[in-house]
């Protein structure tokens, strides 16, 4: 199953060309990510992701130029390759329906305490499977 965020774009986000920077579109899959794994009001400390996650890796995929426009953009993010300490989330961004951009993001659970990687609890794993889809074609 996805999970569908609609996230405004800023008027800061411009570059010179007037295009939305490429560098916007990772703070815009974060917004999205955020949104499923702390604020999704199904949240509680057992099957969200409140106990700290940490970025490995990105990929991101341009597809279309995007203009600014008041009109919020949407976010499609779903996630697959579930492994003991990290599990991948990916991401569909659509301006004005069209198919925009694409990425994921590799994400390790982290124990600040510790400060250290952590294996993904079995509330947690049961959580992130509501969410598993496999990446489009």
């Amino acid at each position: 199953m996805r999970h569908t965020v609609h996230v405004p774009m800023r008027w800061s986000d411009m570059d010179a060309y007037q295009h939305i920077n490429n560098v916007a579109f990772l703070g815009y899959f974060e917004m999205a990510r955020v949104n499923l794994f702390f604020e999704h009001p199904t949240h509680d400390e057992k099957t969200g992701m409140r106990r700290g996650l940490v970025v490995h890796s990105h990929e991101i995929t341009y597809k279309r130029s995007v203009l600014y426009d008041a009109d919020p953009l949407e976010i499609q993010v779903w996630v697959s390759t579930i492994r003991a300490a990290s599990f991948t989330c990916h991401y569909e961004l659509f301006d004005h329906g069209r198919l925009a951009v694409t990425g994921s993001t590799v994400l390790v659970p982290f124990d600040f305490a510790l400060e250290r990687p952590r294996r993904i609890t079995p509330d947690e794993k049961a959580f992130l499977l509501r969410y598993a889809d496999e990446p489009a074609a």
